[in-house]
């Protein structure tokens, strides 16, 4: 299984995304954009785009986040960071359960057959509900849908940057 989680650069994960500005204090609605979002609570800062925050207080709002930052503390400053992403290092990444992976993890990988035909790259994960579908593209830019199951997929290797795969017929 995925877990949802973006890759941005300089090793750090998408956790989230600044919505518009509630109150006048500078509060700004976060949307999560993580499988985790229980770890806002903890959290004490967090970058947005290229700036370091720092956050002082933390309240679920529905679905929703609500956050204030040191930086930002009324409304007209904050809501210029609306549309911008949060990021943590990749080493801050929420620990996952043995064959669980984030969506980072699979993009990118060779999948290869049991006979170690190479089949393509993975591309993108889709999310369909009862299991995620990994998008593959060969060279000639072929897309072949591989559904993530145990049956299916037999190794995941993402050090190697590999994935051994077993067809269905």
């Amino acid at each position: 299984m995925t877990r949802l989680s973006q890759s941005v650069p300089d090793e750090r994960i998408v956790i989230g995304r600044i919505g518009a500005p509630h109150g006048v204090r500078g509060d700004l609605r976060i949307i999560p954009l993580t499988d985790f979002p229980e770890r806002f609570a903890q959290m004490r800062e967090v970058m947005a785009g290229d700036e370091l925050l720092h956050i002082t207080a933390v309240k679920p709002q529905g679905r929703n986040i609500l956050m204030h930052f040191r930086e930002y503390d009324v409304r007209e400053t904050a809501q210029r960071l609306t549309g911008r992403v949060l990021t943590v290092p990749r080493a801050e990444a929420a620990p996952l359960d043995e064959g669980e992976y984030y969506v980072f993890d699979i993009v990118g990988l060779t999948v290869r057959d049991e006979d170690g035909n190479e089949l393509g790259t993975v591309t993108d994960v889709l999310r369909t509900g009862s299991n995620d579908v990994y998008a593959v593209r060969d060279a000639e830019g072929h897309e072949l849908l591989v559904p993530a199951l145990r049956t299916v997929v037999q190794n995941i290797d993402t050090a190697g940057g590999c994935m051994t795969v077993r067809l269905p017929e």
